[in-house]
């Protein structure tokens, strides 16, 4: 163990996300940023969580049984927030750890039901000229100040949100 009472061993987070950084730099971790340079779209599973697994950084929403990814443009962007508003979303995170020493891998994913209010209109332009939705899957970042407003309920642990999933009454 280092002094700091943290392990005296090198992290390395393969992920660009704003929000993993975040949680662990509140941990008190000190890590380097080291992402791949892959195609993520030419990686495919059928499921939801075995997907966000193989991608290690969970970058998957499905709606309607359909897998989405960041929005084409500002209007897919507005579609996926609308089509949001007043439902269920199925948050899917996952991690993997690597010990690149040992090449010993650990993982899994986490699931978190999330319920939304109506988002008006005007907050869905906001969130489309501000532009962070257009560069996140399913252009949806629910701790956003302009969307957290509009969450109803979170059924599980609030730090599995990150990237998210929506399926119709039918299931997935």
């Amino acid at each position: 163990m280092a002094e700091n009472g943290f392990p005296s061993y090198k992290i390395i987070l393969g992920s660009s996300s704003k929000a993993r950084q975040e949680i662990l730099a509140e941990m008190g971790y000190e890590f380097t940023i080291l992402t791949a340079d892959i195609d993520e779209k030419n990686i495919r599973m059928e499921k939801p969580e075995k997907l966000v697994v193989a991608l290690a950084e969970a970058k998957v929403v499905v709606y309607e049984g359909a897998i989405r990814e960041k929005p084409t443009d500002k209007e897919e962007a507005r579609q996926f927030l609308k089509d949001y508003s007043g439902g269920l979303a199925t948050v899917v995170g996952s991690v993997l750890v690597t010990n690149l020493k040992t090449g010993i891998s650990k993982g899994g994913y986490d699931r978190v039901e999330v319920y939304f209010h109506d988002i008006p209109d005007e907050v869905i332009d906001n969130l489309i000229e501000e532009g962070t939705v257009l560069h996140v899957a399913g252009g949806l970042m629910l701790e956003h100040p302009l969307i957290w407003p509009f969450v109803e309920t979170v059924m599980g642990a609030t730090d599995s949100i990150d990237f998210v999933l929506v399926h119709d009454k039918q299931g997935w």
